[in-house]
């Protein structure tokens, strides 16, 4: 007999077809972290040469 699963516990979702990311999260954290750096660039960028 299994034990049914805690309600606080989700069940993983469908994982993504992504190399190199085993979870939906990972791929979130990846694009919101290039996000931010992208924008920090822009605005360095924008000091330096205007």
């Amino acid at each position: 007999m299994t034990p049914a699963p805690r309600p606080d516990e989700r069940p993983e979702a469908e994982p993504p077809d992504v190399p190199g990311f085993r979870t939906w999260r990972g791929v979130y954290l990846f694009v919101f972290g290039w996000f931010v750096l992208v924008v920090g660039l822009l605005t360095v960028f924008t000091g330096i040469f205007s």
